[in-house]
C-alpha cells in the first residue's frame, strides 16, 4: 500500500468520524482487505485512535483484516445442513484446507468461512465456492470439490 495511494483515497472523505465506515469500505474495495498500515492512516486522518478504528472493523463482519484467498469457500452451519451431516463436511473442509474459519491458506488460494444459513435448506449440506453452490455435500465430496479449484490456479 503506497502512501500516495492512501493519501488520494483519504482526500475523498472529510475528517469527520461519520465517514469512518465509508473510508473502510473504500480501503477494502481497493486492497481486498484492511491492511494494518491503513488502520493507522485512517486513524490519523480522522484524528482518532487505532483502537477506535479497530473496534469498528471487528464489530462488523463485512471487514477483513487479512487478505482473502483466490477461492472463497463458505460452509453452511444451519440446522438443516447440520442434521444432514454438515458438521462432518465442515470438519473435513477444515482438514482438507488446513485452516480454521476466517483464515486463508498460506498459498492464498483458499479462504474458509461459515454462515449460519444459506437459505437453501432443502439441498443441504451446502458448500459455496466463489458463488457456485454445491448441494447434498458429503464428507467424501470435499476433496474433489477443492481439487477442482486447485487445478484452476
Amino acid at each position: 500500500m503506497a502512501g500516495a495511494e492512501m493519501d488520494d483515497l483519504l482526500r475523498e472523505f472529510s475528517r469527520e468520524q461519520k465517514d469512518l465506515t465509508q473510508i473502510l469500505h473504500k480501503v477494502q474495495a481497493e486492497y481486498g482487505y484492511i491492511p494494518a498500515q491503513a488502520i493507522r492512516r485512517v486513524a490519523e486522518h480522522l484524528n482518532t485512535t487505532e483502537n477506535e478504528v479497530y473496534g469498528v472493523l471487528t464489530f462488523y463482519k463485512a471487514y477483513r483484516l487479512q487478505p482473502r484467498g483466490k477461492h472463497l469457500v463458505t460452509v453452511c452451519q444451519g440446522t438443516s445442513c447440520h442434521i444432514r451431516g454438515g458438521a462432518g463436511v465442515f470438519d473435513e473442509m477444515k482438514k482438507e484446507l488446513g485452516v480454521e474459519p476466517g483464515e486463508t491458506t498460506p498459498d492464498r488460494m483458499f479462504s474458509l468461512e461459515t454462515v449460519n444459513c444459506l437459505g437453501c435448506c432443502a439441498i443441504g449440506p451446502t458448500v459455496v465456492v466463489n458463488g457456485t453452490y454445491y448441494s447434498h455435500v458429503s464428507v467424501e465430496d470435499v476433496h474433489s470439490i477443492i481439487a477442482e479449484y486447485r487445478k484452476r490456479k
